[in-house]
């Protein structure tokens, strides 16, 4: 060292000699109060982020009172075959994204819609099973034989492999883009869920620490915030692709995209603030999910539907509401769905409500959707023009329709 004066130097405990001769006892309390102050802030605002996007939260697809594994993927099978018309889902996950003891098996069935809590495991080496197939060749798989058809989608993104879920239908069926896509759509939203409740249980964890390190806790804040945007992003894309399906079955294309811009242009129109628009702009794109369940003989008819037929067709809402409860991020949407067939004077379903006791956005829905059904052609007749469907709205104001709503109608939509 005496070589080099700087190596002797740096040989000193430099932190120790600026602590004890050049910081006062006064500066480092301070110092320590900023960094605890620091840590508290973060703590407060990561418990903030994780009692919003809690497990019932993240996992979206269901409506559940059990953190038990198998009622939770049972839950989200039944959801997924109610949204498909299918006949019967599994969910599979490799075992580092379960809580159960896995003794053999590279691939263990969570989730099954018709046998709660039953195991069964695959191995990678069973390259010739359709299910290990899609997840090692992280590829989507639409299998048509004769008396049966299967869809199998891999969960993968860019976080990692996790599993799969397949779909099957009793019958030979032409499996629709639609449906592909939607499915599609549900993985990677399924796949985001679990990645931002393995964070909170992390977070939660970080948290119980006395001493927890701020550069960790800044680390999971930033991680916790772009999940939640990647979830946000991904709700938007599962509920335009659910409306796509519903409208794809119903022979109606881009009718519930039409409704939604519409609704929401009524609701600018109205001033309505942000949150109060997005909500009505989905209820637009979900007025119809109830259709999803409907046979496609209904909306191939080219005569005008039977009472029979029309009866099942206004019932529509009822089933819709049914399964929006099990999604629970769009709960909030449920009561425009479920009373848009209501009328101002009260004569409407399910309930006869009447006049303002009607929902806002039930009563916007409402204007839209019929709006757009009378100026689109239907199989049993042609459509009106923009002057007749205004005119006959305009007729029926403050008989089926909001006065106010059909006003601010007529403003967007006159020539």
């Amino acid at each position: 060292m005496q070589d080099d004066p700087l190596e002797a130097i740096f040989a000193l405990n430099m932190g120790d000699f600026m602590t004890e001769h050049l910081i006062s006892n006064d500066l480092l309390n301070k110092i320590d109060s900023s960094v605890k102050d620091k840590i508290g802030r973060l703590k407060g605002q990561l418990k903030e982020l994780i009692s919003i996007y809690s497990l019932d939260k993240t996992l979206i697809l269901l409506g559940f009172d059990s953190e038990e594994e198998h009622i939770i993927y049972n839950a989200i099978a039944k959801t997924i075959i109610q949204m498909l018309n299918a006949d019967i889902c599994e969910v599979y996950l490799t075992p580092e994204f379960t809580k159960i003891s896995i003794e053999s098996g590279d691939l263990v069935r969570m989730g099954f819609s018709e046998a709660a809590g039953e195991r069964v495991s695959l191995s990678f080496s069973q390259e010739d099973n359709p299910l290990v197939k899609a997840f090692l060749n992280t590829e989507t798989l639409v299998i048509n034989e004769e008396n049966s058809s299967s869809l199998i989608i891999p969960l993968v993104n860019n976080w990692g492999n996790v599993g799969v879920i397949s779909v099957e239908y009793n019958a030979a069926k032409e499996i629709s883009q639609e449906l592909i896509t939607l499915l599609k759509i549900t993985a990677n939203l399924f796949i985001t869920s679990m990645r931002l409740q393995k964070l909170i249980e992390q977070t939660e964890t970080a948290i119980a620490i006395d001493e927890a390190d701020p550069s960790e806790l800044r680390n999971l804040r930033a991680e916790l915030t772009a999940s939640i945007g990647d979830l946000g992003d991904e709700q938007q894309q599962f509920v335009e692709a659910l409306a796509a399906a519903v409208d794809f079955k119903s022979n109606a294309r881009e009718h519930s995209q039409k409704v939604a811009k519409l609704a929401k242009e009524i609701c600018n129109s109205l001033e309505l603030n942000e949150k109060t628009t997005d909500l009505i702009y989905y209820a637009g794109l979900l007025h119809n999910i109830g259709k999803i369940n409907l046979s496609e003989d209904i909306f191939s008819n080219t005569e005008k539907p039977s009472q029979e037929i029309w009866n099942k067709l206004q019932n529509h809402p009822n089933v819709g509401v049914n399964l929006l409860m099990k999604i629970n991020f769009l709960s909030e949407v449920i009561p425009y769905v479920h009373y848009h067939k209501e009328r101002w004077d009260g004569k409407g379903v399910p309930e006869g409500l009447s006049g303002m006791s009607i929902p806002l956005g039930a009563r916007i829905i409402a204007v839209a959707d019929a709006y757009q059904a009378m100026i689109s052609e239907r199989p049993y007749r042609k459509p009106l023009s923009n002057q007749e469907v205004l005119s006959i709205i305009k007729e029926e104001s403050e008989i089926k329709w909001d006065p106010a709503i059909v006003n601010a109608l007529y403003e967007i939509r006159r020539l």
